[in-house]
């Protein structure tokens, strides 16, 4: 047992000892009005929060174009990440270009932009954190790249003015409460390799009037389409062996 004990304990150190040169090179620093967290060893750039932490934060304004290569002190930075809550509650914000380049947009990134509009998510986006884009409910179209593989918890959730998206045939999960509360969402198409789609995952989109699930899905989730009272047609295939606790509550 104190072997063992003694083995954990060293693989953590090793691994702390790893990360921790990236993290002693992490510089947050301005350039051009956005903020950024440099690592000087990866050449790469995360954009992140305005001020001191993620309490006490200024917001960004208007329309904001994010490049693919910023340059500090000389040094090219490639634009990697959108960090996690670096526009969030940015109630003025009303669109993001987000560069090629980019390959995550971490959790609550653009929390509660209630005037934001459009996203063009730029193919390379592999991960959208939990609570990406939660009540921007001036967003009304947005385009995922077939690199996503998932969309997460929450992502879209109180996007109340989002009218219609199209999910890519990569995207094989729709998490818990996905698209709860878009309520103007009059049409989505789930792409065949959807396996698993969250509980709650379209709770009250009232304006939603037919859907197809795929054969790949196999479980329909508790309150899946509870509150969808607009919907009149949805095609459930010979795949599905269960449905959930009021999976269809209230759809009229």
């Amino acid at each position: 047992m104190k072997t063992n004990t003694y083995r954990a304990k060293k693989l953590l150190l090793s691994l702390f000892a790893t990360l921790l040169p990236a993290l002693a090179s992490a510089e947050k620093v301005e350039i051009d009005g956005i903020w950024y967290n440099l690592v000087s060893k990866a050449k790469q750039a995360e954009v992140t929060f305005k001020g001191d932490s993620y309490n006490f934060y200024d917001e960004y304004y208007g329309s904001i174009a994010i490049p693919a290569i910023v340059t500090y002190d000389g040094v090219e930075y490639s634009v990697t990440s959108i960090g996690e809550r670096a526009f969030s509650i940015c109630t003025n914000l009303t669109n993001v270009t987000i560069p090629k380049g980019v390959t995550s947009i971490g959790d609550e990134a653009f929390y509660q932009c209630s005037s934001l509009t459009t996203v063009t998510i730029p193919e390379g986006v592999a991960n959208i954190g939990e609570h990406a884009f939660v009540y921007c409910s001036s967003l009304t179209t947005i385009t995922i790249p077939k690199s996503v593989t998932s969309i997460g918890y929450r992502t879209f959730y109180g996007c109340s003015s989002l009218t219609s998206i199209n999910i890519p045939e990569g995207v094989t999960t729709v998490g818990k409460d996905a698209f709860y509360g878009c309520s103007s969402l009059a049409s989505i198409t789930i792409p065949e390799g959807v396996t698993s789609i969250g509980e709650s995952a379209f709770v009250y989109c009232s304006s939603l009037t037919t859907i197809t699930i795929p054969e790949s899905v196999t479980s329909i989730k508790n309150y899946t389409f509870n509150g969808c009272s607009g919907l009149n047609s949805i095609t459930i295939p010979k795949s599905v062996t269960s449905i959930g606790d009021r999976a269809f509550y209230d759809c009229i």
